[in-house]
């Protein structure tokens, strides 16, 4: 009996103290997508990208060369010929593979880069959502940019332009 009324005693103080939480939501991306320096982050991101994958592409380009090259040649080649030339394609295309590793892996050196571009800008923002929760009482603030976790959620408790507004990012 005794069991019965403790149970239903912390389930009523646990009801009763949920109601009394606040919760909010805040949308992450659309918080970053108005802040410069992000995009700024994300333009620079997007360029060196774009030219270590064109690097790679020429060493794909020169790799296919030397194959096709190899192909119509090698009827023509000896033995040793054949080999020292497989040899040279093979240890191009593992140069090709061992760039690709070190500018796009997930320790490569385009997310080294992200991590020191973006990481700042998103702390600020983990840090002003943080000083809202606190001065807000609120005892949780969902991201809605992370998935759909939220099936609904009410204009009203939309933080994100308070976030904005401590950042002192004018909206």
């Amino acid at each position: 009996m005794k069991k019965i009324f403790l149970i239903s005693g912390l389930l009523i103080l646990s009801v009763t103290m949920g109601f009394a939480q606040k919760f909010a939501y805040v949308d992450t991306e659309y918080i970053l997508g108005r802040i410069p320096a992000y995009s700024a982050a994300q333009k620079q991101l997007d360029r060196q990208s774009k030219e270590w994958q064109k690097e790679i592409e020429t060493m794909k380009t020169g790799i296919e060369k030397m194959y096709k090259d190899y192909q119509a040649e090698r009827v023509l080649l000896t033995d040793d010929m054949r080999t020292k030339r497989e040899d040279q394609i093979i240890k191009k295309e593992k140069e090709m593979k061992d760039l690709q590793r070190k500018y796009f892996a997930p320790e490569g050196l385009l997310a080294k880069k992200r991590q020191e571009l973006v990481k700042p800008i998103q702390d600020d923002v983990f840090n002003a959502i943080k000083q809202l929760a606190t001065e807000g009482n609120y005892a949780v603030i969902f991201d809605v940019a992370s998935g759909p976790v939220m099936l609904f959620t009410d204009p009203k408790y939309d933080k994100s332009d308070n976030v904005l507004e401590k950042m002192g990012i004018k909206n």
